[in-house]
């Protein structure tokens, strides 16, 4: 067995401390983040977005909104696409309104994204949320909270 004078060991140091390095720059960076919400809040949730994409934000929403009907011939083909979307996530966020009770996909995608072992908060406008909430939400025990609230939720 042959040597080079023991510099492989330093070059296995620097590659342990550079891998050290790239998990702190993980941690420090964005946070890719799976919004699921019904698409009669699309307006709401615009604005959510938007706020994401203050210069001073942290949050990257990962969003490709489905307008296809839950039982619909696609259905299992976005069931996919979507499942891939979560897997590659930190987070779902969930927007809470008296649209989100009635969606299949909200719920399958919540669905989802626990049986991922995902983070799951659910995010309403204002204050406090006066509409009826899900039962999923009680059944899972997803945190809800208001926009305001969110960042630190989700870090």
């Amino acid at each position: 067995m042959g040597g080079s004078g023991g510099g492989g060991w330093n070059q296995l140091g620097d590659v342990h401390s550079l891998e050290q390095k790239a998990r702190e720059a993980l941690v420090r960076g964005k946070r890719n983040i799976f919004i699921s919400f019904a698409t009669e809040d699309m307006d709401e949730v615009n604005l959510l977005r938007a706020q994401a994409k203050n210069e001073n934000s942290d949050i990257e929403f990962n969003d490709h909104s489905v307008r296809a009907p839950y039982n619909s011939e696609r259905a299992e083909y976005i069931r996919e696409r979507i499942t891939e979307r979560i897997n590659r996530s930190s987070v779902t966020v969930v927007y809470l309104s008296e649209a989100t009770t009635k969606s299949d996909w909200v719920e399958w995608e919540v669905s989802q994204s626990i049986k991922l072992g995902k983070k799951v908060v659910a995010v309403h406008a204002g204050t406090s949320f006066a509409g009826t909430r899900p039962d999923w939400i009680r059944k899972n025990r997803i945190k809800v909270v208001p926009w305001s609230k969110l960042a630190p939720e989700i870090k």
